[in-house]
């Protein structure tokens, strides 16, 4: 997912072809904003509290665009703006692999400042988040929970509370989301669920031994949404405000980790979403052996409102977030994708590799239960995104054979949410250094699709002329 590079290269030509956009449905309602995060669509590395990996706000649609390397020496997987439209990215860097923090200048995306966080484990400090403050809130390898604000042109520590006491020596916060009452809840690795109150007073709880968290967790105004190892769980904060289990239930995990996974289990960050509220549904995907399902419960009961086999175009595995909004889920396939690096622990992957055939699924809900309305085979190398405004699904997708090579190409592609179908794609010729590890990208409020890569960030704007490797990373 995230590590390894070589520096940036050569300058690009773009090109987009594919039919016109098609006119698009409204997509909706988003969850109500948590009161407690930054601008809905740009505070946490999947949008929102909700991880609905949709957004309110616009990206470059299907006309021309222009692709800007910005080389930053580290693969960067959380890009976030706050209500002051500063873009603020947490990477870890090549050398020494230590979380970093930069501040990007609103019109370049150049760093104008960075801030080093202790070091630890490959998942751990990945999953942030900007709270009302516009400060990115993020836990460290030395188990602090740091609070980092920012001016115009530096990054300092706001504030700090050591949750060493809560996280067991050895242990790493891998998921991290304030819920609706401002309490700062996290996972950690080896299966400690806990939540910090606005005293800052962390009170925790431990899962069933074996289970473990890889992704990051989700909340609502009905809960916190938590996907270990080997069951899905809603979580809420008790009288004494010690986390409690709402309802949990189990998954097929499969009989071992896969080509393309982080983890032995599901690759899924919960997803709230649905058509009355935006959240009365929770998904996620399994890890089943010969084919994924996506599992949809009801977020207040956890009783199953329906499931449907996923990616069957594809491969069977997913690593990446479901996107979801009203009655619609769509899944992005990762079976096979050659991460450089896996977390300690994991286990060896069965088979050992497998060609990348990527994949991507649309489901609906209705009254009848989940019934896919198209099956693609688009490769997706990254975490998609829909707009809610321009009816588009954003994502880069990956060039080449099936087999990946390190010569492998990647281009910015825009989807119609509708039917399944690439109406645009902007290429770029690529090595490994354009490699996005399927990590998120962000669309922010002018409309730039940034999305990190293994050695930096690219950005994609509108009608913009800069290129790869052209310099213009500092203009």
């Amino acid at each position: 997912m995230r590590r390894t590079v070589v520096p940036f290269l050569a300058a690009v030509a773009l090109a987009v072809t594919g039919p016109p956009a098609l006119a698009q449905p409204a997509w909706g309602p988003l969850a109500p904003p948590n009161p407690y995060l930054g601008p809905v669509g740009t505070a946490t590395m999947h949008g929102d509290a909700g991880s609905s990996d949709a957004t309110p706000l616009a990206g470059p649609g299907t006309g021309p665009v222009g692709t800007t390397g910005i080389p930053l020496l580290s693969a960067c997987p959380t890009l976030l703006e706050g209500s002051d439209g500063r873009v603020v990215a947490l990477c870890t860097a090549v050398l020494g692999r230590k979380p970093t923090v930069h501040l990007l200048d609103a019109g370049n995306s150049r760093s104008v400042a960075s801030l080093e966080l202790a070091k630890g484990s490959l998942l751990g400090g990945v999953y942030a988040f900007l709270d009302d403050r516009n400060r990115l809130v993020a836990v460290d390898g030395n188990r602090q929970l740091q609070r980092i604000g920012h001016t115009a042109d530096d990054l300092f520590v706001d504030s700090t509370v050591d949750l060493s006491g809560a996280v067991p020596d050895g242990d790493a916060v891998t998921g991290l989301v304030p819920d609706w009452s401002g309490n700062v809840w996290f996972a950690t690795r080896g299966g400690v669920v806990g939540a910090l109150d606005r005293a800052g007073i962390a009170r925790t709880l431990r899962l069933p031994a074996g289970e473990q968290v890889h992704n990051s967790i989700s909340s609502s105004p009905t809960g916190v949404s938590v996907a270990t190892t080997h069951a899905l769980y809603q979580l809420s904060a008790g009288a004494d405000a010690v986390p409690m289990i709402d309802w949990r239930h189990t998954y097929d995990r499969g009989s071992a980790r896969k080509p393309g996974q982080l983890s032995w289990g599901t690759g899924s960050t919960p997803t709230f979403f649905g058509p009355g509220t935006g959240h009365e549904y929770v998904a996620i995907v399994d890890n089943a052996d010969a084919r994924v399902n996506l599992i949809v419960r009801r977020a207040d009961t956890g009783d199953e409102v329906c499931r449907a086999p996923v990616l069957t175009a594809g491969g069977p595995g997913s690593e990446n977030s479901p996107i979801g909004v009203g009655n619609s889920v769509f899944v992005a396939g990762t079976y096979g994708y050659p991460y450089p690096t896996v977390p300690e622990g994991a286990g060896p992957a069965v088979p050992a590799s497998a060609p990348f055939t990527g994949g991507m699924t649309r489901v609906d809900i209705d009254g009848s239960g989940c019934h896919v309305v198209w099956d693609n085979t688009v490769r997706s190398a990254a975490v998609p995104h829909l707009s809610t405004v321009d009816g588009h699904l954003y994502t880069v997708v990956r060039k080449g054979q099936p087999t990946p090579t390190p010569l492998d190409g990647f281009a910015f592609a825009v989807i119609d949410p509708a039917t399944g179908a690439v109406v645009s794609e902007s290429g770029q010729p690529g090595t490994i250094a354009n490699d996005t590890l399927q990590m998120s990208a962000l669309i922010t409020s002018r409309g730039d699709y940034l999305q990190g890569t293994i050695s930096g960030l690219v950005r994609v704007r509108a009608g913009d002329s800069g290129g790869i490797g052209s310099g213009s990373a500092g203009r």
